[in-house]
């Protein structure tokens, strides 16, 4: 279920572009995925030429990125809480990111005439604690292509669940007019099972009207963990190109 699409160039540019944007002494969400990676892969080299920060992984993968190019990392409890440093910046990718008119939620809307649209995320099913480190950020900028921009988000929504709720989810899915398929593993048998030790179920709604409404039917679902919509949560979208780098702000 990772996506695909856009050049390795592009993504480069877009993530070294959101790293550029890092300042010393700070906390930085550390996202997942192949554009995020580039966005790692840029501030360890920073952090070895003397910028002091320290990360906050979302994954497994970005952790071992991470300490592989020498950035200090913390557990998201040292990072968020009582006296604790907070977490300043995050950086994560996108498998969707809206450009266009974004239906009848008015937050969503707001982001959309902004350049800063409403997302989802979960290829890689690491968007329960995505969610958890970006939106605990001071700042979220979004790294992307421009394969992943799209007038209205249509992608189908990964949604995380608890094993013993699989099937009741799905039904609360159907009723709520999605199709769910069960996210299987590319090589092994059986399904994907996530760092939280969970499933993943790929929702297809169609067109998404209305990313805000969605997320909060999905949201007070019993037995839904997370889901892969995040709205109202970027602050900032770096979409690389062949070129150059364009920079949409809220």
């Amino acid at each position: 279920m990772k996506t695909s699409g856009g050049s390795d160039a592009a993504k480069r540019r877009a993530g070294e572009s959101a790293a550029e944007a890092v300042a010393d002494g700070e906390v930085v969400g550390l996202g997942t995925g192949s554009t995020a990676a580039h966005a790692i892969r840029r501030l360890g080299d920073r952090v070895g030429s003397g910028l002091d920060i320290r990360g906050v992984a979302t994954s497994f993968a970005s952790r071992e990125l991470a300490a592989d190019r020498g950035i200090p990392l913390l557990d998201l409890d040292e990072a968020v809480g009582p006296d604790a440093p907070g977490i300043d910046v995050a950086i994560d990718g996108a498998d969707q990111v809206a450009v266009g008119a974004a239906g009848s939620d008015k937050t969503a809307s707001d982001e959309a005439a902004a350049g800063v649209g409403p997302l989802i995320k979960g290829g890689g099913a690491a968007h329960a604690r995505e969610k958890l480190v970006d939106a605990a950020a001071g700042r979220f900028l979004v790294v992307a292509d421009p394969s992943k921009e799209v007038p209205v988000l249509d992608r189908s929504v990964p949604v995380e669940v608890l094993p013993a709720g699989r099937s009741a989810v799905a039904e609360a899915v159907r009723a709520a007019g999605g199709e769910p398929t069960l996210r299987r593993a590319e090589r092994k048998d059986g399904p994907v099972v996530t760092d939280n030790g969970n499933l993943v179920l790929d929702c297809a709604f169609g067109e998404i009207d209305d990313p805000g409404a969605l997320a909060t039917a999905l949201s007070t679902t019993p037995g839904v963990v997370e889901h892969g919509l995040f709205v109202g949560l970027a602050d900032e979208v770096h979409v690389g190109t062949e070129t150059d780098v364009r920079v949409a702000r809220r």
